[in-house]
């Protein structure tokens, strides 16, 4: 049946159900008025040809105002409550919530006539159902109606179909904006960004009246990698509809997509203010609140997040990031990633914050147990860079500098982070590479001279390669602009190395050891100083100490062989 032939089929059968339909609903008549004869006369004069075709038009259109119009048209002629103007203020008002989400105004509730073939498309639709058309329609509707059943469940291998129908729709109304913005959603769903990002476009170009059209497009270019363009799309767009939240809410994501944490939380916090349990913002704003070091303030957040689902993954994750980072708490952050393993064990993400905690660790259990995270981690990404610096952490702890450097070139191949300088200058110094390993500290020392561990570090490469003049100079500037604490502490270590006898280093590694008790290095100097001197009861406490801090260092492994017997002993 040909397109006309059928709208005309369907509004003459409205005809003769419209009288049915006005005494249905008393409250479009007047006591004592003729309800078989004045308000159907009125409604049968009112349903003409022309209004027919108006209405259609305007609904099929996509366009917001066109459909608005539309809703406008049967309530002003007193017609919403009619079969007919339920099917079109229906379609219109699910449509408009469907691509138009921030359409301002008040829509007329959704009261569909319970027998009508759209209706069972529409309750279709929202259990999920997508119900294609007959092979021989030429119903505009009945191809563009089930698409309100697509959603994150929609499987994939349906795309085809839904794009078969999409085309079809096209045919039947070339200049309605709905064909081609559902096929751009469509492709964008299944990752074709060249074929969304055209279908986008043509719908753009029917009628720049559909905005979203426009934000699709600016997803793709976020999608491609191009941030700042679809940053200044949402930008733009956001200033022409300032009271659209989603247009907000795509600016505030490209924002976050982009590490822009300054530009994102403002975007966030205001659409939080309409919708305080919005669980992806809450989560975002945690997450941008933890890269900006602020930590205590992210627990507000995923307080509230907590309430609406504490197994989420990402939840999950930045409670670890807050307790490991921000409260100190190894312990706890540990048990956290170790809820998301339980459930995926191959979680990248979680596996490499786990074994880098574990790693940390000075325990043998957590040294194991992140080993064994990273050699999992080692067979899921390998060759990925952030489990070659894993894996290189691992060697350095073990002094392995052979493995070490084998990592380490590999990761120099494709970045030069500060942290992988700090690496290899340590991976260059273990190895007796002196000259190698002052390169990588003055590279950084370079970078950024008031940094205290890169002064450290250029420091300690200095007097390795017998620059002690420039070290000593380094030394006491910075000795009499710090005012205590670790820094302090590493200072006085390093000023001991350069000390003319021994009387000298021991009152620098006092010192070191005053300002900072746990200073390894300082710990060992000492205990090596009393080694050789034979002193076994004081070169026992600092090893002691010592072991304390790094039980599984290999040096003092070797040392705690030697002194079983007095370690033993207390």
């Amino acid at each position: 049946m040909k397109l006309n032939d059928l709208y005309k089929t369907f509004f003459i059968t409205t005809f003769s159900i419209l009288l049915s339909a006005v005494v249905a609903f008393p409250c479009h008549s007047s006591p004592g008025r003729d309800r078989n004869t004045g308000d159907t006369e009125s409604a049968r004069q009112q349903l003409e040809t022309g209004l027919v075709d108006e209405l259609r038009s305007l609904t099929e259109s996509g366009k917001l105002s066109s459909m608005l119009q539309a809703i406008e048209i049967l309530r002003s002629r007193n017609l919403s409550g009619t079969e007919f103007g339920r099917v079109v203020n229906g379609i219109n008002v699910l449509l408009i919530k469907l691509v138009y989400p921030d359409a301002p105004g008040r829509l007329p509730a959704v009261d569909l006539p319970q027998t009508h073939n759209y209706t069972r498309i529409i309750k279709e639709a929202e259990k999920g159902n997508y119900i294609r058309p007959p092979a021989d329609s030429d119903d505009f509707f009945e191809y563009i109606l089930p698409f309100l059943s697509v959603n994150d469940q929609t499987s994939p291998e349906s795309y085809s179909d839904i794009l078969r129908d999409l085309s079809k729709a096209a045919e039947l109304r070339p200049n309605s904006i709905l064909p081609p913005y559902f096929q751009g959603l469509i492709h964008e769903r299944a990752g074709r960004n060249a074929q969304a990002e055209q279908a986008f476009r043509r719908a753009y170009a029917i009628s720049e009246e559909c905005y979203p059209a426009l934000a699709g497009s600016a997803r793709i270019m976020r999608q491609s990698g191009n941030v700042s363009g679809a940053a200044a799309v949402f930008q733009d767009l956001v200033v022409r509809h300032p009271d659209s939240n989603m247009l907000k809410r795509e600016l505030g994501i490209t924002y976050y997509r982009a590490n822009n944490w300054s530009r994102a939380l403002p975007v966030v916090d205001e659409l939080l203010l309409s919708n305080p349990r919005d669980g992806e913002l809450l989560l975002m704003k945690a997450h941008i609140l933890i890269e900006q070091g602020l930590y205590s303030q992210a627990n507000a957040p995923l307080d509230i997040y907590a309430s609406i689902n504490p197994g989420n993954r990402n939840y999950l994750f930045y409670r670890a990031r807050v307790q490991a980072e921000g409260s100190r708490n190894r312990d706890s952050a540990l048990n956290y990633l170790r809820s998301i393993l339980r459930t995926s064990p191959n979680d990248a993400e979680a596996l490499a914050y786990a074994a880098n905690l574990l790693m940390e660790s000075q325990r043998s259990a957590d040294l194991q147990e992140g080993r064994e995270y990273l050699e999992r981690l080692r067979r899921l990404s390998g060759t990925s860079v952030e489990v070659l610096s894993l894996s290189l952490q691992d060697a350095v702890r073990r002094e392995n500098w052979q493995e070490a450097q084998g990592f380490l070139n590999r990761i120099l191949a494709v970045r030069r982070t500060p942290q992988d300088l700090m690496d290899g200058y340590l991976v260059e110094r273990g190895l007796g590479n002196n000259t190698r390993a002052l390169n990588y500290a003055q590279e950084l020392y370079n970078r950024d001279q008031n940094n205290n561990d890169y002064i450290l570090i250029y420091i300690s490469a200095l007097i390795d390669n017998n620059r002690r003049d420039e070290a000593s100079r380094l030394l006491e500037n910075r000795i009499n602009s710090v005012s205590s604490g670790s820094v302090k502490s590493r200072l006085y270590y390093l000023r001991s190395r350069i000390q003319p006898n021994e009387d000298a280093v021991l009152g620098d590694l006092r010192s070191s050891i005053f300002e900072d008790p746990r200073n390894l290095e300082a710990l060992i100097a000492m205990f090596e100083i009393y080694h050789k001197r034979r002193e076994e009861r004081r070169a026992v406490y600092y090893l002691r100490q010592a072991l304390a801090i790094a039980p599984d260092n290999p040096r003092l492994q070797r040392y705690a062989r030697d002194y079983a017997s007095l370690l033993n002993t207390r």
